[in-house]
């Protein structure tokens, strides 16, 4: 379970507070989706979690452990990250993914990191991929690369940062089915921001509404309401239930 306690930040010593006792939990298998406007912390929030930013104080513990205690190959074993913007090397496929083996091995990668990544590859339907160039694929196809990619990593964790920005309708569609699948069958927790309003209440079993560096409510389903929709994103939202299911209508 991810635990995150009171964790605070700011860029310089007199510059205001971007993150502000920030407090919320994630278990495993859930997915948790990070609800803010542009600018108020959630890429800081994310980078701080993996390691990239130094808090000012507060915890983030998985599992008990604290992350903040861990160097980068430690705390690569319990997070791995996928980014908006994806950047790769002119690797094979196999290859790339195989990189993300590297906390587990030193100089050279063993015949258990590379059975790790045909089962990776196996898993995800991806074995037609595997010896070509990663910069031939198309972008959802690359998303997917950097998602197996995370998952040699055999992380506790998946934090995805806007994983369906500058992707087309199908392969948002693919990327969110993925990220609910490895929730639901490895029981990876999943942390994700997405600036879609419907595909979050799709995929999300947990939402933290982030203004002014303050987590202002979190929680299940019941806490993605019109008001909270409001105050987080200045916007003015209807929830209605159409055949069955709830949609975000207007923002």
């Amino acid at each position: 379970m991810l635990e995150i306690k009171n964790l605070s930040f700011r860029y310089s010593g007199g510059a205001p507070l971007v993150l502000r006792d920030v407090s919320f939990t994630l278990k495993d298998g859930e997915i948790g989706i990070l609800l803010a406007k542009n600018g108020e912390g959630k890429s800081t929030l994310f980078q701080t979690i993996l390691g990239l930013r130094k808090p000012l104080g507060g915890q983030i513990l998985f599992d008990g452990q604290d992350l903040l205690k861990m160097n980068r190959r430690e705390r690569a074993r319990y997070v791995g990250y996928v980014p908006q913007e994806i950047r790769f090397g002119a690797l094979s496929v196999f290859d790339t993914v195989l990189m993300g083996r590297i906390s587990y091995f030193h100089l050279r990668a063993g015949r258990e990191d590379e059975e790790a990544v045909r089962k990776i590859l196996s898993g995800m339907e991806m074995e037609e991929f595997a010896d070509r160039n990663v910069l031939e694929l198309s972008g959802g196809e690359r998303q997917k690369v950097a998602v197996a990619r995370a998952l040699a990593q055999e992380p506790k964790l998946l934090v995805f940062d806007e994983p369906t920005a500058n992707l087309d309708i199908a392969n948002e569609q693919l990327i969110l089915q993925e990220a609910k699948k490895l929730s639901r069958e490895r029981h990876i927790s999943v942390l994700t921001s997405l600036h879609d309003l419907n595909q979050a209440l799709t995929l999300g079993d947990r939402f933290f509404f982030l203004r002014d560096g303050v987590i202002q409510v979190s929680g299940g389903r019941e806490v993605f309401t019109e008001k909270e929709i409001k105050r987080t994103f200045d916007a003015d939202v209807r929830i209605m239930e159409i055949e069955g299911k709830k949609v975000v209508i207007g923002g």
